[in-house]
C-alpha cells in the first residue's frame, strides 16, 4: 500500500479515535498551561490531569486539525471526558480559564482594589467605581460611601473575563455567608449595630498577631467604649494617613480625621479593613475582662492592664528590654499615656505642657 495511502489512514483512524474521546462530563481537573509553553508541554499538562489518556496522539491530532500553534495560556478547570475537538477549541478561546486571588485579611480597599485589578485583568477605575455601588452598600445598609470592611478575605476562584461588578459582589456574598445568624442577636446585647461590630473587628484585626487574644483587645475596646474613653487604637491613625500599618509616631497623632481615634471619641465612621472570621467573632464574642489598656511587645503578644497606673507600669516592663534607645522609648510611650489621660478627661492636645525628652547618652 503506497505511503500516502497509509497516512491517510492513520490520519482518518486517529480523527476517529479523537472524535470518540468524549465518554461525558467527569471530575473537574485544575491544570495550569504556563506562559511560553509549548504545545506538548500543554498536552503532557492534560495527560497528568487525567484529560487526555495520550499525549502525543493529542498532538498528533492537534497538528492533523492545525490547532497546535493556537491556545491561550492560563490555569483552566476542564472536565474530565471531554471530547478532544472540545479541548482543543477550550485552548484555543481560553475557554475554562480562571484567576486565582487570595484577598489577605486585614487588606483594606487601597490594597485589595490593585491586586484584584492584576489578577482578573480589569481596569483599577471599574473596581473603583464597583466598591462604591449604591444598590450594595443600601442592601448592606452601610452608612459610607464605599464597601471597606465587606469584601470578604479568602482565596477565590475567579472566570476569565468576569466584570468588576461581578467580582466586586463575589466577594460581599462571601461576606454575608460568613456572617453567622447568632451574631444578630450579641449585636443586640452589645448594643452595637453591624456596621459597628465589622468596624470594631477590622480593628481588631490590624491590632492583633496572636488570635486568642483577639476576644480580649475586643473587650479593651468595648469598654473604652461604655467609658467614652477614646479608643486610641494607633491603626485607625494609620489608616486617617493612609499608610501602611507600622509604627504611629507622635506627630502622627495630631492628623485630622473622623478615623484619628486619639482625638475623636467612639468608634471611627467605618472599618479600616477586611476583618477574618477570626476577628468577626472576637469583635462579636469579646472576653469577660475589666481591662481598659493593653501594651505590645516586640514579638506581639500583649500586656493587659485596668488602671492607668498599672498601665504605666506595664509600659516600663516592656520597654525595659528594648534596646540602647529603650529610654527614648519609654519616655515617647509615658507622653502619649499622659496626652490620653488628658484627652479622656477632656483636655485637647495643644492644652498640654510640652516635655523634654531625655537626654540621648553618647556611645564611648
Amino acid at each position: 500500500m503506497p505511503r500516502n495511502t497509509w497516512r491517510a489512514l492513520g490520519a482518518a483512524t486517529l480523527l476517529a479515535l479523537a472524535a470518540s474521546c468524549g465518554t461525558g462530563r467527569g471530575a473537574m481537573q485544575k491544570v495550569t498551561i504556563p506562559k511560553g509553553a509549548t504545545f506538548r508541554v500543554a498536552a503532557e499538562s492534560l495527560a497528568a490531569h487525567g484529560l487526555i489518556s495520550n499525549a502525543r496522539l493529542f498532538g498528533f491530532y492537534a497538528k492533523l486539525r492545525g490547532r497546535d500553534r493556537s491556545m491561550r495560556y492560563g490555569t483552566y478547570v476542564l472536565a474530565r471526558g471531554t471530547s478532544w475537538n472540545e479541548l482543543l477549541e477550550d485552548l484555543r478561546r481560553g475557554k475554562g480559564i480562571v484567576h486565582s486571588v487570595t484577598i489577605p485579611e486585614g487588606y483594606d480597599l487601597s490594597q485589595i482594589v490593585p491586586l484584584l485589578a492584576q489578577a482578573l485583568d480589569v481596569s483599577r477605575d471599574s473596581l473603583e467605581a464597583a466598591v462604591r455601588d449604591t444598590a450594595l452598600l443600601r442592601e448592606l445598609d452601610i452608612p459610607t460611601p464605599n464597601l471597606e470592611g465587606y469584601l470578604f478575605p479568602d482565596t477565590y476562584t475567579f472566570p476569565d473575563q468576569i466584570s468588576a461588578h461581578e467580582a466586586v459582589a463575589t466577594l460581599v456574598r462571601r461576606f454575608r455567608q460568613m456572617w453567622r445568624p447568632e451574631w444578630d442577636a450579641r449585636l443586640d446585647s452589645l448594643t452595637l449595630t453591624r456596621h459597628d461590630a465589622v468596624t470594631l473587628a477590622s480593628i481588631v484585626e490590624r491590632e492583633v498577631r496572636r488570635r486568642e487574644e483577639g476576644p480580649v483587645v475586643a473587650a479593651v475596646y468595648l469598654n473604652r467604649l461604655k467609658s467614652r474613653m477614646p479608643l486610641q487604637a494607633d491603626p485607625t491613625v494609620t489608616y486617617a494617613l493612609g499608610k501602611r500599618p507600622g509604627r504611629v509616631f507622635y506627630k502622627d497623632l495630631r492628623v485630622k480625621s473622623a478615623y484619628n481615634t486619639y482625638r475623636v471619641v467612639g468608634l471611627p465612621p467605618g472599618p479600616i479593613g477586611s476583618p477574618g472570621f477570626a476577628s468577626l467573632s472576637a469583635a462579636l464574642n469579646p472576653a469577660k475582662v475589666p481591662y481598659r489598656f493593653f501594651v505590645a511587645h516586640p514579638d506581639g503578644h500583649h500586656e493587659f492592664r485596668t488602671t492607668y497606673a498599672e498601665h504605666l507600669a506595664a509600659i516600663r516592663l516592656v520597654r525595659s528590654a528594648a534596646g540602647p534607645d529603650s529610654v527614648t522609648r519609654e519616655f515617647n510611650a509615658l507622653r502619649a499615656a499622659r496626652d490620653s489621660a488628658a484627652r479622656a478627661a477632656g483636655a485637647p492636645i495643644e492644652s498640654l505642657a510640652p516635655m523634654t525628652p531625655p537626654p540621648r547618652k553618647r556611645r564611648p
